[in-house]
């Protein structure tokens, strides 16, 4: 059982013991220091926050306590119940609040939940903030209202329809033409809520829905990350269908993937490809990935015309990097599409209509676009280490081995080389090392992580 403290927020296994995981407990406390943040922060004498939640079967509970956690503190809340992370987002400035906690653990199995925590925009915090909020916590320096002065509870059921009318009302958006098209789609929701926010989407736009796992009850059917192995059932039925392709989306509804009308995966990182491609050929610009994002987007947006950047890994990171270079689009290579016009965060809905308007314009099938982009195949290994190893020494050395290729320090150390590349990050919790490669080939890929494996147990006298 965990509990883990970032500073985007917490996540933990229900159950076991305060500070061990996500209690009852721990719930109120750091809901307690993120509402106490804020009256400090914004000096104001009533403060308004909006939340949000996934289906997972901890989400009632863990809401209860977040909502009276507020309340208690003098703050006033946005309930939209069942919703998703994207939706919370563009909720948060729409309704003026000064703030939105999310309660999703993502990617993660059941028995996880967290609070990931917003500033005004909708937008997650930046470290400075994290790291007060969680100090806040640990010394549980808090101060509650006094009985008259008690924070109100506002519920709002339609979020997820607004939502989807703001997707419907952007510049690159024609929903005319994706209906002429009569598209039929799969939809894998992980019986979370993206089983009802992107049906609603499709049907919207014109697209013919058949449902899988789309009961927003909590019981996943399948480990709820979108990836390859765990997604054999909507792969399979996309074909007995005869589907145009699959759309499948984590709990949350922040990565998305899609599968080809053959079953085949178009690949996680091929989403923000795709999205991309289509942006760039309506709006010149640039764009921004991660360091642990495929190639691919590179390729594409500079033959475009524009010009990429990888920012350190998480989405708070991208984003600042995206306003620093005026970035028409970005994300990560795990699904995650970010398109400014809308908000600065991933958004599974944004994603599904800019990649309709892509087919429709293009007329080409899923497995026919796919098989037009750059082809890069990724590797992603880890190396453990002994805990008397300097981690952070043994990148150093790996950057000044190979100080004459192209080498970025920003976020651990990646290599690039002019036909592939490689990607180490240091474990935050453990001495590991993660190492991820991407190559023309998935043989080339592995090798290259084997070489640098090497490389690595060379330098720390492991060999």
């Amino acid at each position: 059982m965990t509990l883990i403290k970032s500073i985007s927020g917490i996540r933990g296994t229900i159950g076991g013991r305060p500070g061990d995981n996500l209690t009852p407990v721990d719930a109120v406390k750091f809901a307690a220091a993120y509402g106490s943040w804020m009256r400090n922060t914004l000096n104001k004498k009533s403060c308004k926050v909006v939340i949000g939640r996934d289906a997972r079967i901890s989400g009632r509970m863990i809401q209860d306590l977040v909502v009276a956690t507020l309340t208690g503190l003098g703050i006033d809340v946005i309930d939209l119940g069942l919703s998703t992370t994207p939706t919370v987002e563009i909720a948060v400035p729409l309704e003026q609040a000064d703030g939105g906690i999310i309660l999703t653990a993502s990617h993660n199995p059941k028995q996880w939940n967290a609070l990931k925590l917003l500033n005004q925009k909708g937008e997650f915090l930046d470290g400075e903030q994290g790291a007060i909020i969680l100090d806040l916590a640990e010394n549980e320096n808090f101060e509650f209202a006094e009985v008259d002065e008690l924070g109100n509870v506002e519920k709002k059921d339609d979020y997820i329809d607004i939502h989807i009318r703001e997707v419907l009302k952007l510049s690159l958006i024609d929903a005319a033409s994706i209906r002429k098209k009569n598209y039929k789609v799969v939809v894998d929701g992980v019986n979370s809520t993206g089983g009802i926010a992107i049906p609603k989407l499709l049907k919207e736009l014109g697209v013919e829905v058949v449902e899988l796992y789309c009961e927003p009850n909590g019981d996943f059917p399948h480990n709820p990350e979108p990836l390859k192995e765990h997604l054999g059932d909507i792969c399979k039925m996309v074909v007995e269908e005869k589907a145009d392709f699959g759309i499948v989306v984590d709990p949350d509804v922040d990565r998305l993937a899609f599968i080809t009308e053959d079953g085949e995966m178009f690949g996680e990182e091929y989403t923000l490809v795709a999205c991309a491609d289509y942006v760039l050929s309506k709006t010149s610009g640039n764009t921004v990935s991660n360091l642990s994002s495929s190639r691919a987007l590179r390729d594409i947006t500079e033959r475009h015309g524009g010009f990429y950047q990888a920012a350190a890994v998480g989405e708070v990171n991208v984003v600042a990097k995206m306003k620093e270079t005026n970035a028409v689009i970005g994300g990560e290579g795990n699904g995650g599409i970010i398109y400014p016009e809308s908000h600065y965060g991933r958004d599974s809905l944004v994603g599904t209509a800019l990649f309709l308007m892509l087919l429709s314009e293009t007329g080409l099938s899923a497995g026919e676009l796919r098989s037009g982009y750059p082809a890069y195949f990724m590797s992603k290994n880890k190396i453990e280490l002994t805990p008397d190893l300097d981690v952070d020494g043994l990148l150093r050395d790996m950057a000044l081995k190979y100080a004459g290729s192209e080498v970025s320090t920003i976020d651990g150390v990646k290599i690039d080389f002019p036909e592939n590349w490689v990607h180490l990050r240091k474990s935050n919790t453990e001495p590991i090392i993660r190492i991820y490669t991407e190559a023309g080939s998935q043989s080339d890929a592995d090798l290259l992580a084997v070489r640098i494996i090497e490389e690595i147990k060379e330098i720390a006298g492991l060999v």
